[in-house]
């Protein structure tokens, strides 16, 4: 897909939470929280899981691209044509979710 395509998001992710779930920001970046505990890339699959979920989309358009080890990572979202604008619309409105400690 081309660049065109595809959206970078910077995310944060809390591992060991005590529930999944997607929206608010910890400073600019969109909160993940996730029940995952992070070994053996458990935390990375199931930020794949919820974010898919959330953004309506498979998991195989995701892709972590920076911070696999870290709390702040960046993940690509490769789309069909057409569904950007969509896709952009729920992360706009998980934005502006408040965040849940």
């Amino acid at each position: 897909m081309s660049d065109a395509d595809s959206i970078r998001l910077v995310i944060r992710v809390k591992p060991g939470a005590s529930r999944t779930e997607v929206g608010g920001l910890v400073g600019e970046e969109l909160a993940v929280a996730i029940t995952a505990q992070a070994h053996d890339g458990e935390a990375n699959k199931a930020t794949i899981a919820a974010l898919a979920e959330a953004l309506g989309v498979g998991k195989s358009c995701l892709q972590i691209v920076k911070g696999a080890t870290f709390r702040s990572k960046v993940v690509e979202i490769s789309l069909d044509p057409g569904a950007r604008g969509e896709v952009m619309r729920k992360i706009w409105a998980m934005r502006n979710l408040p965040t849940h400690k």
